[in-house]
């Protein structure tokens, strides 16, 4: 297992897709992971230390891990297949440990909201090469200036459509 920490969040240029990019804690290695613009917004919004008079989903899953008096311990980011990441959230109560399969992002979302350590495996971390991200690539760091005018620009189809 590898500590690594939100570095920042990108925009892909090529696809207008949001990018959160995690690096290794005592290292230069980084894995980017490509997210929605919800996730992209509960995560910006928590490095911004923006809060809301009501909770959002990512503060109500907070509560209720408090509140249940349980510890987030870590985030694991553990695997991917066919490019698509997944996680688990490692939750500590007394003597049991509940590992609960979530998606990275909401999961990153939730650990910088608990302060959780978040982790990776050492192959996807290889598998991810320093010059997949860095100036000049396909990303570039967004501001809170261009998130807010990113978020305000999308379409609700990009958030997907519900069918019951």
């Amino acid at each position: 297992m590898i500590e690594v920490r939100v570095a920042h969040l990108g925009l892909d240029r090529t696809t207008n897709t949001p990018v959160v990019i995690l690096q290794e804690k005592e290292g230069e290695r980084v894995l980017p992971i490509w997210i929605g613009p919800a996730e992209a917004s509960a995560i910006a919004m928590e490095l911004a230390g923006v809060k809301f008079s009501r909770p959002l989903t990512h503060d109500l899953l907070k509560q209720v891990i408090v509140g249940l008096g349980a510890d987030l311990q870590r985030v694991m980011i553990t695997r991917v297949k066919e490019n698509t990441y997944f996680a688990e959230l490692h939750i500590h109560r007394n003597d049991h440990v509940i590992q609960i399969d979530a998606r990275p992002s909401d999961s990153i979302a939730v650990a910088l909201r608990l302060k959780a350590p978040i982790f990776t495996q050492d192959d996807l971390l290889e598998a991810t090469s320093v010059d997949t991200v860095g100036p000049g690539d396909a990303t570039e760091p967004l501001d809170a200036d261009q998130l807010k005018s990113y978020l305000e620009t999308l379409d609700p189809e990009d958030f997907g459509k519900f069918t019951p």
